[in-house]
């Protein structure tokens, strides 16, 4: 398989995608879960008092900005309501507000918040999913179709996947320790169309993509726990599946038009070369099983099977293990960390031909994966940045970026020859496309912390940094022309991106 060159990724996405346009950013991460736009102009350097052309204080969230035409939606917490919030995308000006019921407060880990899945639009329609209540749906002068209450959920880290739209329907991925599903419903009414129990998918906050093969119908492609599951959007059918993927999935992949890119992490325990294999649970049953109930209670259980692998395992929290939960931990702690690529479709279980390659180190839990020219980008929670020729696999550079020791949640997003990635405390790193890690074209300091990931449309980049939402676009002279160190960034970055699409 050839490499992919930024142009031919965007004539990947308009076909298989169903994306949005050039002017908008209707979902998490943009067209198609991709992270990239076929946009020009994008400043190079900006910060708070650097290339601002708006910006607007708001309550906090982890959600990340999405834009239509005109507006630009998000979801945010305050105290203890939860709202959607719509903003004139030309001037940051709040166009609406609207509350969320909230019946319940989930617990969430640290880096998780009661706004942090992304709304979706197309334009008409704009879903929100509150895990503390469920989905909502409004138009975009922000008057309410329908709410669709779901949960209370389950999961150990708290719910994260965004909603997406698919034509017609809503679809929402529900996984968590027990009772998993994914769920379509009428973008209009609300009403179910239909909803798939995943059963193996334990814990996981990843949001689909959606993929039409060519003569065929449209499909949802979900990673999960072990599994990559392809669903037919109009039924729900599973269709085809690929094991290997890890028992934690959080990210959302990518593709080119015949291959998807999934990275995925657990823990420490889960690179190759920790895992071990557990013994089946009639063994461990028959000597461990002090009181005779049927089951392996924390106290019964040796140190290395306890702390964080019990709580991860006991999925009904009762504080025992039965011997489904005690599968379902065998085969956590037989799973591995990594990035597969993975040949998009066929029938019924796939793994055996179409696992392209793995790699296995420096695997990231959140950020996920861009594709973009011609390199495959993953950055681990840590800051370790890692390159790939997305065909064989083979690493073209890994490291720390440029002038940042950081930790990094937010997913790495590209367009107009910049890769842009955004650290925890707000240092932007802007890169040449090709793969390098050894020089940036520009480093940016938010000097706050940052969770979302950016959006990007018409030579705009959109930011939440803390309780500020930043629209960046490049700075104008008194006469009117761009500022020279742009032109110079931008004639740099062509000519950058002209030679990987030559190789």
């Amino acid at each position: 398989m050839p490499k992919t060159s930024h142009s031919a990724t965007v004539a990947i996405l308009l076909l298989f995608g169903g994306v949005a346009s050039a002017q908008t950013w209707d979902r998490f991460r943009g067209p198609n879960g991709s992270g990239v736009a076929d946009v020009a102009a994008l400043p190079a350097e900006f910060g708070p008092d650097r290339n601002v052309l708006w910006k607007t204080q708001l309550p906090a969230g982890h959600s990340s900005p999405i834009l239509d035409a005109e507006r630009l939606y998000l979801t945010a917490a305050e105290g203890d309501d939860l709202f959607t919030i719509a903003l004139d995308r030309e001037n940051g000006d709040v166009l609406w507000r609207r509350p969320s019921p909230r019946p319940r407060a989930e617990k969430l880990d640290s880096r998780n918040h009661p706004a942090s899945p992304s709304p979706a639009t197309d334009g008409e329609v704009v879903v929100v999913f509150f895990p503390d209540f469920g989905l909502l749906a409004y138009d975009t002068k922000g008057e309410q179709l329908w709410s669709r209450a779901l949960g209370p959920f389950n999961n150990i880290y708290g719910m994260g996947a965004s909603p997406i739209l698919a034509g017609d329907l809503v679809l929402l991925a529900c996984d968590q320790s027990a009772g998993s599903f994914f769920i379509a419903l009428d973008r209009r009414t609300g009403e179910v169309r239909w909803r798939m129990d995943r059963p193996e998918a334990k814990s996981g906050h990843c949001t689909p993509i959606l993929w039409r093969p060519e003569g065929g119908a449209t499909q949802a492609l979900l990673p999960g726990s072990f599994l990559l599951t392809s669903y037919a959007v109009e039924t729900g059918e599973k269709l085809w599946w690929v094991g290997g993927l890890s028992f934690e999935m959080k990210s959302t992949p990518v593709m080119t038009a015949d291959t998807l890119y999934i990275n995925g992490y657990g823990s420490p325990a889960n690179h190759p070369d920790r895992t071990i294999e557990v013994a089946p649970f009639a063994e461990m049953l028959a000597a461990l099983d002090a009181d005779g109930d049927g089951r392996l209670g924390r106290r019964e259980l040796p140190r290395e099977h306890g702390g964080f692998w019990f709580d991860a395992c006991d999925l009904d929290s009762s504080g025992a293990l039965d011997e489904t939960e005690w599968d379902y931990y065998r085969a956590v702690r037989a799973s591995k960390n990594g990035m597969l690529a993975v040949t998009l479709g066929g029938k019924g279980e796939m793994t055996a031909t179409a696992v392209q390659w793995q790699y296995h180190r420096a695997v990231p839990q959140l950020p996920s994966p861009l594709l973009y020219g011609g390199a495959l980008y993953m950055i681990n929670d840590a800051g370790i940045a890692t390159s790939f020729d997305p065909a064989s696999g083979e690493v073209i550079a890994q490291g720390r970026l440029p002038e940042v020791t950081d930790n990094f949640y937010a997913s790495p997003v590209a367009g107009d020859g910049k890769v842009y990635f955004v650290s925890e405390t707000g240092k932007v790193v802007v890169l040449p496309p090709g793969g390098r890690f050894d020089e940036a074209i520009a480093v940016n300091d938010m000097g706050d912390l940052c969770y979302a990931t950016p959006a990007l449309a018409e030579g705009r980049i959109y930011l939440r940094a803390g309780e500020t939402l930043y629209c960046f676009g490049r700075a104008r002279d008194r006469s009117g022309d761009l500022d020279q160190l742009d032109i110079v960034n931008d004639a740099l970055a062509r000519q950058r991106m002209i030679g990987v699409e030559r190789d």
